[in-house]
This record gives structure tokens, sequence and C-alpha cells, in this order.
């Protein structure tokens, strides 16, 4: 989004789909408003694009280029009635002059983009979004967005880890508290959640909320597509709609291992999916981390490090010298990236323990027992 920081014309926000969204589906996925509000004058810019956007009013995404520009005529002289200042009025006549023609046919597309994006999805008001969820939370959380092209591993305070995709973010509690564990995420992720009966762990995610105690899952989720996936790969969990859905039910659906769930945002339907293979969308957005195995009988270490690295895209840093000729027998299918660590160590022994940093993991190591 670094080029939005050359905007200079009301043009250059109007061709920006993500400012069109946000102005006219109050979704800020983008941080917008922080942007505006970073100085004066590009305030200023922000509400006049603001006004002509609003003061269209679009119904039909079927305009002919006649219909553009008396829409266009019909709005410059809504925002010459609301602009008082003489050098905000000269701006408006010189790019009514300039740019009048070549807007229409912007217009047509992007407006029709957006319009078709609302009236598909955001039907009726029920729309949840990521900051609703975050408001509704009166402890203090902590956020972490992937900026990144590759997956980021979060560690949470009980244990749990998520895989966090890129274009995505999680918010959390530092540490949890309470009898329950509850994690707000808008994009995608893959959850790995540390067993606790006493302590049900949450995931908010748009319009639904997903119920585990111990148990792996993805959930997508981003907040400009029509549909909310969650896929199982081991345990079970139950899935509800948000309560913030004014016609929510409490109906909730078990979900069990390759099986999934995909909630449809503008008919609020969930459609439950149990044969994961025959549904080719969820076969395509599978990854490597719920494919590959985890059960290892007399596999050599440097082998299970490589299939972390491969389900994790990590980098595992040890002694090979030291462990060349170290062979593993256990089960690490359902537990968390930390707690797969700590196996894998206290099964080598000898002092043997690990440290992670992000997205870089350092094993150090005396040897095998």
């Amino acid at each position: 989004m670094q080029k939005r920081n050359t905007y200079t014309e009301i043009e250059d926000l109007l061709a920006d789909q993500s400012f069109q969204l946000w102005i006219l589906s109050k979704i800020d996925e983008q941080g917008w408003e922080e942007w505006t509000l970073e100085n004066r004058q590009r305030a200023k810019l922000v509400e006049d694009a603001r006004l002509l956007l609003l003061a269209m009013k679009v119904t039909d995404v079927n305009l002919s280029q006649n219909e553009i520009h008396e829409a266009l005529e019909s709005t410059w002289k809504k925002i010459e009635e609301k602009e008082h200042f003489n050098n905000t009025r000269s701006k408006i006549f010189y790019l009514r002059k300039y740019w009048l023609s070549g807007v229409a046919a912007l217009l047509i597309i992007s407006l029709s983009s957006v319009l078709a994006f609302r009236n598909n999805s955001l039907i009726n008001n029920t729309v949840v979004t990521y900051n609703e969820l975050i408001e509704e939370n009166n402890e203090g959380l902590v956020e972490q967005t992937n900026n990144s092209d590759i997956s980021q591993t979060i560690t949470l305070s009980d244990g749990s880890s998520v895989l966090l995709q890129p274009k995505s973010k999680l918010s959390y509690p530092k540490i949890f508290t309470g009898n329950e564990r509850k994690v707000y995420l808008s994009g995608e992720g893959f959850f790995e959640i540390s067993k606790n009966p006493k302590k049900p762990f949450f995931v908010y995610a748009n319009e639904i909320v997903t119920r585990v105690v111990g148990t792996s899952f993805r959930i997508k989720a981003y907040q400009d597509q029509q549909n909310v996936e969650v896929l199982v790969r081991t345990g079970k969990v139950r899935v509800k709609s948000n309560s913030l859905i004014s016609n929510a039910t409490d109906h909730e659906v078990v979900l069990l291992p390759n099986q999934a769930l995909r909630f449809i945002r503008k008919d609020l339907v969930f459609n439950k999916i149990t044969n994961i293979t025959k549904d080719e969308a969820l076969v395509r957005s599978v990854g490597n981390i719920e494919q590959l195995s985890f059960e290892f009988n007399d596999i050599p270490i440097a082998q299970i490090f490589e299939t972390i690295e491969q389900a994790y895209l990590v980098d595992i840093d040890y002694p090979k010298d030291k462990l060349n000729d170290c062979h593993l027998t256990t089960s690490l299918s359902d537990q968390p990236l930390p707690e797969k660590l700590k196996i894998i160590c206290k099964s080598i022994g000898n002092d043997t323990s690990f440290e992670m940093n992000g997205n870089q993991i350092t094993i150090t190591s005396k040897g095998c027992n």
C-alpha cells in the first residue's frame, strides 16, 4: 500500500478498489483511516473523494455512458454545494474540466465491481468484521499481522501454535486468563491447540465461532471473500454463528478429521463437507502441513527436521555432526509446533533444547542418548 503515498488527485483514490471498499462498505483492511489522519492535506483529499463516491448512490451497475455522465454532473453539483472554500471550489472546476470524461469509464468498471461485491456478500447488514470482534473484547490483545509473502508461526501463551498466512492477522491475549481461550482471526491460519479440557479454545472469524479443546484445523476467513471455511485435520471442532449476527441461531456443526465446513456469508448457511477430496476448492487449498505425516518409526532426526521445515516453512539449525546417527520413533500428529520440538529434544536427551525466533529454530545438543 506504499503506492497510495503518491496519491495527489481525487481520481487516484477513486481508482483504488480498497479505498472504494472502505468508503462504500466500511471495510478497512488496508488501514485507510489511519493513513488519512496522518496529515491535514491528505484528509481533505480523502474527504473530496468520499463525497464523490457517496453522492453517486448508484443502485444499477449496468449504466450507460450518458447515465454515468448525468450522475457525475449531479455529483459535482452536490460537492459544490457542500464546499465553501475558494481553493477547493477552483480545484473542483479544474477537475471537472479535465477529468470528467475519463472518470466515467473508470467508474463503470470500479463501481460495478464494488457494488457487485456488496450485493453478493454484504446483504441485510449481517456481515461481521474483524474490528467489530476486537471491539467486543474488553481485555488487552496483542495483534500480529503477516505482511510478508510466506506464512509465519505464532506461539500462544498456552503452547498452542498458529501458522498465519500472508495478508492475515491474529489478535490474542498475551496470557490466557479465566475459563476460556479466545483469539480473533482475519484471513487464514492453521491452528494446533494445546489440550486443556478445562479451558476450551475459541476462534472468532467473521460470522462464525470455532470451539475446540485440543486439535488441529485450518480457518480461512478473509474479509473480502464470500465464504468462510473450516477444515479439520485432527480431533474435533464445533462451529456455530457469531452472536453478533442479529438472526443467528444456536445451531452447531460438529466436524471430525478430514471434514470441512463452508459458511455462505450472504445467506448465513452452513454447508458441511464430509468428503473433502471431492471438493475441488478445498483440495487446491490444502497445504503441506495438512498433507505431511508426523508419524515417525525409526526415522533419522534430519528427516524429521526436514518434515517440520516443509510443514511450517521454518528453518531449523542443529548440530548435524552430533545428531547424524540419531533415529526416533514417535507420534507428533496432534501437537502444536513447540510441543513437537519439546518431544524431539526430550527424546534426543543429553541437554538438548530449542529456541524459537520467528521462523528460525535453533537446536542445541551434545548428541543422542
